[in-house]
């Protein structure tokens, strides 16, 4: 998808980080948008720094099917179409496979993966009536590659929303379908993940919180403080949709690290520790 200018881009968990430079890159690429956030401060914040396009802000829960559903109507109603769907909304929740109890799988499950897939069947269909160019962009993750120690239940979800994305692209290619996907896998970046319980819903809210669950915290304190900056991903992205690029890193260890996995794998063994920065 090479021309950007004069489309309509969606993007979810558009309040904060990688959501929100997405949402400023794509403006700049001369994109009306419709943003999408479960916070209203931060999504309205969003909203005021876009200049130049035509911008609506709708509150979004992407675990809500209903709720996503409505935002797909919505977009479509008030703009007419939508050239670009980008499913960036996440949660993250730390520490041992063990501990975790069924309220946080459900929480990360609900955004990270559901998330991904209420957008696929809320906007795709219409995206392909179109029959136009057009792409989706899924915010997966390194975790969706890599899984680690402390972060299993968010690696279940972000290899579950890889997964999602690469059948997405393989469904769409044997249907002979004008639109591609990108699965977008950050490492480090300097967003608000880290405070994800902040827009935790009460009834998934459990006691708490654990000693791993501390420890992993503060791992991803480090991750988040060390991190690039969200508008490099952003730049990776935009790239990705006019190159139409699958697999997107952003750290240019990563390559190496998927090929140290997959001979790992191949021999029958435990991967090494990834390094995600």
């Amino acid at each position: 998808m090479r021309e950007l200018s004069d489309k309509i881009a969606v993007v979810t968990g558009a309040g904060s980080g990688i959501g929100r430079a997405l949402a400023l890159g794509l403006a700049a690429e001369g994109m009306a948008l419709m943003l999408a956030d479960v916070d209203p401060g931060p999504l309205a914040e969003t909203a005021s720094l876009v200049e130049g396009v035509k911008v609506l802000t709708e509150i979004t829960d992407v675990s809500d099917p209903a709720a996503v559903q409505h935002l797909a109507d919505r977009t479509f109603g008030e703009l007419g179409a939508v050239h670009v769907l980008c499913n960036n909304a996440g949660v993250f929740q730390g520490g041992q496979m063990w501990t975790r109890e069924p309220e946080d799988f459900a929480w990360l499950l609900g955004v990270n993966l559901w998330g991904v897939l209420h957008g696929i069947r809320a906007f795709v269909p219409r995206m392909i009536a179109q029959d136009t160019e057009g792409h989706i962009l899924n915010t997966v993750s390194v975790s969706g590659l890599f899984a680690a120690p402390f972060s299993g239940a968010y690696s279940v979800s972000k290899y579950a929303a890889f997964a999602a994305s690469q059948s997405l692209a393989q469904d769409l290619a044997m249907a002979g379908s004008k639109l591609r996907v990108t699965a977008l896998c950050p490492g480090g970046v300097r967003t608000g993940i880290n405070r994800s319980e902040r827009v935790r819903p009460e009834n998934l809210t459990v006691a708490g919180p654990t000693e791993d669950e501390v420890a992993s915290a503060e791992i991803i304190d480090g991750l988040v403080e060390r991190g690039i900056d969200p508008e490099q991903v952003a730049l990776a992205a935009v790239a990705a949709i006019r190159q139409e690029r699958f697999l997107v890193f952003t750290h240019s260890g990563y390559a190496a690290g998927l090929r140290e996995q997959t001979e790992a794998l191949l021999a029958g063994a435990l991967p090494p520790f990834p390094v995600y920065e």
